[in-house]
């Protein structure tokens, strides 16, 4: 058993969609199934501006990008490897903000104290899809004239104050990996308000250039109609998928109660989540090794997300992040997915609890 699952619709689905493509002989470069996609996802989502990406990173570089960002980001340490590495591939610098402990967002409250005269964004992560606090994260950077950046990997579905968390900030992107609530096996997007930064963005992802006229520096970020079939395929099972894994987590907090351990349960106000990763906080170090290698044994996986704290990797300059680099060693994520049955729970229930009796 995998820590996550991919939901997949009947292959019908999924064939039949397309098919359209198929018949056509049009399977990237714009695709009609890629304009449908990113229709119904801006529908669905409450957004001006999305465009279908190949994934999750390339996003968050022509975020950058989009902005003119050469030197000071503001950042998180707890997210994945990706959120950092962006920032370091568009040659910026990052600098790290410790963390909340009750969201594992980046702290809002310690952000000013972090800002330079050579900042020029910030970049925060909605983490396991739970809200950053952006009411204080915008008014910051509108006193400093700062842009802001959501990396939204795991936000979709969450709701914040009856609108999508994927529409906050200047720029929102998201990931549509296999392994997210939302999936079109690779894949992300990146979502904006403004129509001038909209038109950049298209024609980051397309080269530059529309047919013969060259406009602007582009990359290569299209997605194809094969990827866009398979979001047309999931999205119409979105409320099941959400209903599920909210009963999964739901089960979790009811059975897995020990004094060693901590859920992952925030109150912030007007807030939806879309329980996309379950993770526990325990004790120690040893507390979190000892329960994934004895979930290992019965082939259960379990994942360290996020470890290591992103200020230690080992090709950047440490700054100290001392919540960030404390829960990162004591977090694990269990497995979670549409499916998962309540016999497969008791039992990854049972062997947590026998771990820690041990």
């Amino acid at each position: 058993m995998n820590v996550t699952k991919t939901f997949l619709p009947n292959f019908s689905e999924y064939e039949n969609i397309l098919k359209r493509a198929w018949d056509k002989e049009w399977i990237t470069n714009n695709g009609e199934l890629v304009q449908e996609l990113e229709e119904k996802l801006k529908t669905y989502l409450g957004v001006k501006h999305l465009f279908f990406c190949t994934n999750g990173t390339v996003v968050l570089q022509m975020a950058l990008k989009a902005f003119n960002i050469t030197k000071e980001v503001i950042t998180t340490p707890f997210s994945y490897v990706a959120t950092t590495n962006a920032i370091l591939w568009e040659k910026c610098s990052p600098v790290f903000v410790d963390i909340e402990p009750e969201t594992l967002c980046i702290d809002a409250n310690k952000i000013e104290a972090a800002i330079t005269e050579h900042t020029q964004a910030i970049l925060a992560t909605h983490v396991f899809g739970y809200a950053c606090n952006v009411g204080q994260i915008e008014a910051i950077a509108k006193k400093h004239n700062l842009k802001v950046i959501y990396d939204g990997a795991h936000a979709f579905g969450s709701e914040l104050e009856g609108r999508s968390l994927l529409s906050f900030g200047d720029i929102s992107t998201c990931s549509f990996h296999a392994t997210k609530v939302f999936q079109t096996v690779e894949g992300g997007c990146i979502i904006c308000h403004d129509d001038e930064v909209a038109r950049k963005l298209m024609l980051y992802r397309q080269f530059g250039h529309v047919y013969d006229d060259y406009f602007d520096i582009g990359i290569n970020a299209k997605n194809s109609e094969f990827h866009a079939a398979m979001g047309l395929a999931v999205l119409p099972h979105m409320d099941m998928i959400l209903n599920n894994r909210k009963m999964c987590c739901d089960n979790y907090r009811l059975l897995l109660k020990h004094e060693n351990i901590r859920f992952l349960a925030p109150q912030i106000e007007g807030f939806k989540t879309n329980d996309s990763y379950f993770p526990i906080i325990l004790n120690s170090e040893e507390d979190v090794l000892k329960i994934k290698a004895a979930l290992a044994l019965q082939n259960i996986g379990a994942r360290r997300y996020f470890y290591p704290s992103l200020n230690e990797l080992p090709y950047i300059i440490h700054q100290s992040c001392p919540v960030s680099e404390q829960l990162s060693r004591c977090i694990l994520c269990l497995p979670l997915f549409h499916d998962l049955s309540e016999v497969e729970q008791q039992q990854i229930i049972g062997i947590i609890h026998q771990s820690l009796q041990q």
